[in-house]
Parts: C-alpha cells; structure tokens; sequence
C-alpha cells in the first residue's frame, strides 16, 4: 500500500470516528430524554461550553499587555453580548464578533 493508501485509510478512520462520536449520543439518549440527568445537562450545558470558550478565547487571543488591554477581545465580546441579547440569533452574533475581531487584528489595534 503505498503512501496515498495510508492517507485514503487515515481519513477513512477518521470519517468513521467522527461519525460515530455524533451518532452514538442519539442512539444512546433516544431512550431516555425524559431522564433527569438529560434534561439538566440540557439545560446547563450549552451555557457552561460558552461560558468556557469565552473564557479561553479571553485568556488566549486578546492582547493584556497593549495600551488598551484586551480592547481587541473584549470589544467583539461584548458586540456578541449586545447583538445576541437584541436580535437572539447564535449565528448573526458569532458571525459580527468574528467579523469584528478579525477586523481589529488586520488594522492593527
């Protein structure tokens, strides 16, 4: 098997595997959503993931030591916040805070 078969069968696998990780969840909770334990991880999850990935992209992507610490995380953040909580809608608000910081990052600031 020659160098294209190894890399035809990496990304067989890793097809596979990523398709299990999403199927497996409903295969296993088709059962059981009235489950206390679903129903609270569904309620608390999402928020807590957000809640993580903000604190992540804060501690890692913004600039602390500038002349306006964190001016270049902390402004897309918050126009996330103020966008999500006017109009609710996830992908209009990461689309303007992506937006956004990547704006701030290619002039500079």
């Amino acid at each position: 098997m020659g160098e294209s078969g190894y890399l035809a069968a990496f990304i067989a696998v890793a097809a596979l595997a990523t398709f299990a990780t999403r199927v497996i969840p409903f295969l296993f909770f088709e059962r059981h959503t009235e489950h206390p334990l679903v129903r609270h991880l569904g309620r608390y999850l999402p928020a807590a993931v957000m809640a993580l990935l903000a604190t992540v992209f804060l501690q890692r992507s913004a600039d602390w030591s500038g002349a306006w610490m964190g001016f270049d995380a902390l402004l897309p953040g918050a126009l996330v916040v103020i966008i999500h909580l006017w109009r609710r809608n996830a992908l209009l608000s990461i689309a303007a805070g992506t937006i956004s910081y990547m704006a701030i990052q290619q002039a500079g600031l």
